[in-house]
C-alpha cells in the first residue's frame, strides 16, 4: 500500500474523530445548559412559594393593614368633628369649634364683601382635601364680641387656631399678591408655610376665576372691606 495514501487515510480518520468528539462535547454543553435553566426555573418557583410564607413579609403586610385601619379611624374621628367640609358657625358655636380640634382655620367675613366671597371659594376647595384642619367661617356682623376681642379691623380675616389659641392670621389679600385673581394653590402654599395644613400632592393648581364687574366696596361698623385697599 502506498505510504502517502495510508497517511492521508489516517489523517482523515483523525479529523473525523476530532469532529465527532467536538459534536459530543457541544451536545453535552447544550444538555447541561438546558438542565441548568430547568433547575433555575424550579428554584424560582420554590423561592416564591417560600416567600409567601415568609414571616417578615407577613409582618409587613399586617403592619400596613394596621396603619390603614388607624388612618381610617382617624379620618372618621376628624369627620365627626366637622373636618373635611367648609361650614358656617355662629358666635355661640365659636369657642366649642375652635377648641375641639387641634387646628382650626376660621374665616371672619361679611356677606356683602366681594373679597370675602373669593376667600370663601378657595377655603371651600381646600377643606375637602385637607382633613388635618377644620375649616369654618363666622359672619363678623353677627359676632361683635369676638371681632372686638380678636382685634379684627379688616375683612376678610382668616385666623389660624392651634389648640384653641389664635396665632397667625391672613388679613385681606396682602400675603396673596394683593390681587383678586390668586389661585387656590397660592393660598394653600401660604397655609402650609404657616404650618396649619400639610403638603398635599396635586396634579394641577385650581385657579379662581371671578368677573371683575361684580366687584364692589361695602363698609360696615368701622370694619373695612379689603377691596378698598
Amino acid at each position: 500500500m502506498d505510504p502517502d495514501s495510508v497517511k492521508s487515510t489516517l489523517q482523515t480518520l483523525a479529523f473525523g474523530n476530532v469532529m465527532a468528539a467536538a459534536a459530543r462535547d457541544y451536545q453535552k454543553e447544550v444538555a447541561a445548559y438546558e438542565k441548568a435553566q430547568t433547575s433555575s426555573s424550579v428554584n424560582e418557583e420554590v423561592d416564591l412559594d417560600d416567600l409567601m410564607d415568609d414571616p417578615e413579609l407577613e409582618k409587613l403586610h399586617a403592619d400596613r393593614i394596621a396603619a390603614l385601619k388607624r388612618e381610617a379611624e382617624k379620618r372618621q374621628s376628624l369627620t365627626k368633628k366637622g373636618h373635611g367640609e367648609y361650614r358656617e358657625i355662629t358666635e355661640g358655636d365659636f369657642l366649642g369649634e375652635v377648641t375641639s380640634s387641634e387646628k382650626v382655620i376660621c374665616h371672619f367675613y361679611h356677606r356683602e364683601f366681594y373679597r370675602c366671597k373669593i376667600m370663601d371659594k378657595h377655603l371651600k376647595s381646600l377643606a375637602t382635601s385637607h382633613l388635618d384642619a377644620k375649616f369654618v367661617k363666622l359672619d363678623a356682623e353677627n359676632a361683635p364680641f369676638f371681632v372686638t376681642k380678636l382685634g379684627i379691623k379688616t375683612l376678610p380675616c382668616v385666623i389660624l387656631f392651634r389648640k384653641g389659641i389664635a396665632g397667625d392670621r391672613i388679613v385681606g389679600f396682602q400675603d396673596l399678591g394683593g390681587k383678586d385673581d390668586f389661585s387656590t394653590r397660592k393660598l394653600e402654599a401660604l397655609l402650609i408655610k404657616k404650618g396649619i395644613i400639610e403638603e398635599k400632592k396635586k396634579d394641577e393648581d385650581e385657579e379662581a376665576e371671578y368677573d371683575e364687574s361684580r366687584r364692589r366696596t361695602v363698609r360696615y361698623s368701622g370694619i373695612h372691606d379689603s377691596d378698598s385697599e
